[in-house]
């Protein structure tokens, strides 16, 4: 298997996560909102909900999300950004593993999710060609009806990317292929409708 996408963005360097947490960081003090991810799942799950966020990164999503009561794994594949997510939120379960390949009951956690996230860009920074497989693996850790959030970008000026991988087609193709029915759709994390355009954030239910 090859590199992911957000591996060669990042050259690997060791300080790849403490550089993103404190973009966040300097976001979050100077009054931005950094928890509009969160938000929209809260409104689709209810607390004590079990909660999936699959390349957590720093795990900002998740630490949010166990603040409002809900219990949060988060699993990437980068040990740098773990690393912070592990400095910010020791209490919580942050397991590396490669989203193609997940495997949680290996990792002691057999109880499925009842939703999971894929924020900040996860789909189109994934190892090329392993999309299909990410999104079975995902649907293996969904209980039935349970909802697969992902939001991300569909054009290079909503990407870190001068081009973009994934369009709406194909990945709605490859939910379809891992039993993932479309439920809703919109433009941002706050709920604009989609009416096409750069961003879209999916919300797929398991059938």
């Amino acid at each position: 298997m090859g590199a992911s996408r957000w591996s060669e963005l990042t050259g690997g360097n060791a300080d790849a996560g403490a550089r993103y947490a404190s973009r966040f960081a300097a976001l979050a003090a100077s009054g931005a909102d950094v928890h509009g991810e969160a938000r929209f799942c809260a409104d689709r799950a209810e607390p004590g909900a079990r909660v999936l966020d699959a390349g957590c990164g720093t795990g900002r999503v998740a630490i949010r999300l166990a603040e409002l009561g809900y219990r949060c794994v988060g699993v990437d594949l980068d040990e740098s950004m773990l690393a912070e997510a592990r400095r910010l939120a020791p209490e919580l379960p942050w397991i590396r593993d490669d989203l193609a390949e997940l495997d949680l009951p290996g990792h002691g956690i057999a109880e499925p999710f009842d939703l999971i996230v894929a924020a900040g860009n996860v789909i189109p920074l994934l190892t090329p060609r392993t999309e299909p497989a990410v999104l079975a693996r995902l649907t293996a850790h969904l209980r039935p009806g349970g909802l697969l959030v992902a939001g991300f970008g569909l054009d290079p000026a909503h990407l870190p990317l001068n081009w973009a991988p994934v369009d709406l087609r194909r990945y709605d193709e490859w939910c379809a292929a891992a039993g993932l029915a479309l439920h809703e759709r919109y433009a941002t994390w706050d709920g604009e409708e989609y009416a096409g355009g750069g961003y879209a954030v999916s919300v797929h239910r398991r059938s």
